[in-house]
């Protein structure tokens, strides 16, 4: 293996049985095979198992960072275990140079009824650091992990982002040839998760980092390139990042759909007729950043009165509203004669980051507030990775800057 590259995976597989009876009955067969030297059929699927990896390879060199992403159930926590030693593969072949530092389950590692202090000790020293080493690195982990007095605690009493902190100082403090990161920073809160992306980013320099995480933002933010896995299998691989990002945001719809109000009015239908920018999801619209929104919204009305509010809203993947669009602030009035309207609706330039929004569609009343009806998950569209820079926002805005004289 090349001196610059730290981890090498060499069609990796891994199977598991679904039936627990099974899987303790294959175990006791496959150690006897290796003790007789005999082969177990490793490459056959017995009954009730199934691949949780399945031919993975990829290299990873000092420097580099690779964002495995992927639906749950795709594999990727199972790669991760075996990277660390935690599981051997039963195909293939995983070569790692140098020290490797993991936070891939919550508390993993920790001596429950150990303090934090203790524990801090006993992972350094099966990281091979000696106790002098330790005690150089001590303050410093402490102060990153934001532990105060309740470093001398049993972690058995931590809370969940406790736990995450102090694993993560750790993992991150003894400077490490290699890390891993599964989905655990997702407990913590924003602050001390952008705090480790930050310390991610000074250790990529010297080390090669493996980020598992659902937040495309981080993983645009941080990922040198990037891996997508589904049923166990590579689905993409490649240094584009943002093309990766696309590629699996892709698979899904945001499509949830919910009605809710008093029924005195409702949303037939709703029609996205933006053009659509490449064949990668006929089945959804798909923007660059920066095109027109456009659609056709079809309306039912019990009584016709122009004295109504229609308002579209626009949800990210985590629905959570990031824009609104209003009839009342943009001046328009439905017609106060149709129970059956139809009407369109033109937003010029969508300036989001990459990823799945769904529109919502609510009709009130500018007088009462009462909603008449509200239709969420109606329509989704997927806005393409375009951007030249990663951002922590949904939207970006446009701003006139100028110098002050």
């Amino acid at each position: 293996m090349s001196d610059d590259i730290l981890i090498k995976v060499e069609n990796v597989s891994k199977k598991f049985c679904r039936d627990l009876k099974k899987s303790l009955w294959y175990g006791v067969k496959d150690i006897a095979g290796e003790i007789a030297g005999r082969s177990n059929l490793i490459g056959e699927l017995r009954p009730s198992e199934f691949w949780s990896v399945n031919d993975v390879s990829f290299e990873l060199k000092r420097g580099e960072c690779l964002g495995l992403i992927g639906p749950n159930g795709a594999g990727k926590s199972t790669l991760l275990k075996m990277l660390n030693g935690l599981i051997k593969p039963d195909k293939g072949r995983i070569s790692i140079r140098g020290r490797v530092g993991a936070l891939i389950e919550l508390g993993a590692g920790f001596n429950p009824i150990l303090t934090g202090r203790e524990n801090i000790y006993v992972n350094g020293a099966v990281l091979g650091f000696t106790k002098k080493e330790i005690e150089r690195k001590f303050d410093d982990i402490v102060e990153f992990a934001e532990m105060g007095e309740f470093i001398d605690a049993p972690v058995q009493n931590y809370s969940s982002g406790m736990k995450v902190r102090l694993g993560f100082a750790v993992a991150a403090q003894m400077e490490p040839d290699v890390l891993l990161i599964d989905e655990v920073l997702a407990v913590g809160d924003l602050n001390f998760a952008i705090k480790c992306l930050n310390a991610v980013g000074d250790i990529i320099t010297n080390a090669a980092v493996i980020f598992v995480s659902h937040s495309m933002q981080f993983v645009d933010r941080i990922s040198t390139k990037v891996m997508v896995m589904e049923k166990g299998k590579v689905d993409y691989y490649d240094n584009d990042v943002g093309e990766g990002i696309d590629h699996y945001v892709a698979k899904f719809t945001n499509t949830v759909q919910k009605e809710s109000g008093s029924a005195k009015a409702r949303v037939n239908a709703v029609r996205i007729v933006s053009a659509s920018h490449g064949p990668k999801n006929k089945e959804m619209v798909q923007l660059q950043w920066g095109d027109s929104l456009d659609m056709e919204i079809d309306l039912l009305l019990q009584e016709p009165s122009a004295d109504l509010d229609v308002r579209v809203v626009i949800r990210n993947q985590a629905m959570v509203p990031v824009a609104e669009c209003s009839s009342v602030f943009c001046g328009f009035q439905l017609s106060a004669e149709k129970m059956e309207q139809s009407i369109s609706l033109s937003i010029a330039e969508i300036k989001f980051t990459a990823g799945l929004y769904s529109v919502a569609v609510a009709i009130l009343d500018k007088r009462t507030k009462e909603i008449l009806t509200r239709r969420d998950g109606v329509e989704s569209f997927q806005v393409l990775s375009g951007l030249s820079y990663t951002t922590w926002a949904s939207t970006i805005l446009n701003g006139k800057w100028k110098e002050k004289p």
